[in-house]
């Protein structure tokens, strides 16, 4: 009689049933005009998914891919323009919604709304006669570290709840200004945010990619400087296991959070073996990512290297099995040197510079298909706001005041709210 090991026999039953608890549907609801103009499509699923979207062209047509998800229901839906019809198939184990469109149009990543007993999946468009192709919006997270009743690392004068935010703020100031992307922050105001649900509401804001800043504090004061970290079970380093055990018990119910998310959330670790080929994929892009934020940082004449080279950490908030994570470390508030940095305005500003121009090279070499940073790769847009002045302005993207006046032919210094120039990085 042929044995079987015991080992062997769990993953294999733990295979089988995952499927069974992931089970999810979707149905179509409704598609509405907004206020603004664009029309709001909308459909029902059991439970968090994970989606894949795109746009195609000759013909115009968005997709929405949903993997381990069943048709509740064919879906049906009337013209309305620019849509010219909504349709459904299943595709192996993924349903594949297609939407079909009359011209091009200016779209918004699908993002997921969590309600008491359903998940609405929103897709909005604006019909554009203006562009050639489907274009959409880079979305990207941008995560405070700790908050709220959660103070995180404590310095003299300063905590790192208050220096994350700060930083995070104007992260979202330069991306929100500059076309072609969409900051969300994860957590706006000094609010608490568990870690489970900081990754979870990355994916049902349809992200691009996570970043998560942190400036933490170790028993050491001589401990200083920036790090980059990608997410593994094993640490690269004692100050990265170090670290990565912090984060985890800073928040007291983050242990007994872990396996017990509703049954409408998408759980990570579960997931990860039925998604093998997307958070390999994940791991990768995120290790560019690191790679390009910390190719800035080493520019920036501010901030000190802790680490050279990207660190691994087991940091549970970067455990999203999809989507390019990252968490920077912008310093040790518990060394004088860095708190004294991290406290100044202009500190802040240039480790949130390094973080964008990061952000943006990764995107020159990984470009987001049906993105306006795509259509646009030799330089970026940038809307003036109030307050803003051009030497400010050349800081953050790291170019000289001489080169955006002659990239924008502008007779001299001054420049007006509103007013739109462009800056080759």
């Amino acid at each position: 009689m042929k044995i079987i090991n015991l080992r062997y026999l769990f993953v294999i039953l733990c295979f089988f049933t995952l499927p069974i608890e992931a089970a999810n549907r979707v149905s179509f609801s409704n598609i509405s005009e907004l206020e603004s103009g664009n029309l709001k499509i909308v459909f029902n699923l059991d439970k968090v998914a994970l989606i894949n979207s795109y746009a195609l062209d000759d013909p115009s047509r968005i997709v929405i891919d949903l993997k381990d998800v069943t048709l509740a229901k064919p879906i049906k839906s009337e013209s309305f323009a620019p849509i010219k019809l909504i349709r459904a198939r299943g595709v192996g184990n993924t349903t594949r919604i297609v939407i079909d469109l009359k011209g091009s149009v200016y779209w918004k990543k699908p993002w997921q709304v969590k309600h008491k007993d359903r998940i609405d999946l929103v897709l909005e468009i604006k019909r554009d006669r203006k562009i050639s192709q489907n274009l959409r919006d880079i979305i990207v997270a941008i995560d405070a570290g700790h908050g709220g009743r959660d103070p995180g690392s404590v310095g003299k004068n300063i905590l790192e709840k208050d220096v994350t935010l700060l930083i995070a703020k104007e992260l979202e100031r330069t991306l929100k200004n500059t076309y072609g992307y969409k900051p969300v922050m994860i957590r706006p105001d000094d609010r608490y945010v568990g870690l489970d649900d900081r990754y979870q509401n990355a994916r049902k804001l349809g992200a691009d990619l996570f970043v998560s800043i942190h400036a933490d504090g170790f028993r050491l004061s001589s401990v200083k400087g920036a790090s980059v970290y990608v997410w593994s079970e094993e640490a690269s380093s004692i100050t990265a296991a170090t670290l990565s055990k912090n984060k985890l018990t800073s928040s007291p119910e983050v242990k007994s959070k872990i396996g017990k998310l509703d049954v409408r959330d998408f759980d990570e670790d579960a997931a990860r073996t039925l998604y093998q080929i997307a958070y390999e994929a994940k791991i990768d892009n995120s290790v560019i990512l690191a790679e390009k934020i910390l190719e800035q940082l080493k520019k920036d004449p501010y901030t000190k290297m802790h680490k050279p080279n990207v660190e691994f950490a087991d940091f549970r908030v970067l455990k999203s099995i999809d989507i390019p994570s990252v968490l920077v470390e912008s310093g040790f508030i518990t060394n004088p040197d860095d708190a004294k940095r991290l406290e100044g305005k202009a500190g802040r500003r240039m480790i949130a510079r390094s973080i964008f121009l990061g952000i943006h090279n990764y995107f020159k070499i990984k470009p987001k298909p049906n993105t306006f940073m795509a259509s646009l790769p030799k330089y970026v847009e940038y809307e003036i706001q109030k307050g803003d002045v051009i030497s400010e302005i050349a800081i953050r993207f790291g170019v000289t005041i001489d080169e955006i006046i002659n990239w924008n032919n502008l007779k001299n210094k001054s420049i007006y709210p509103g007013q739109v120039i462009q800056i080759s990085i």
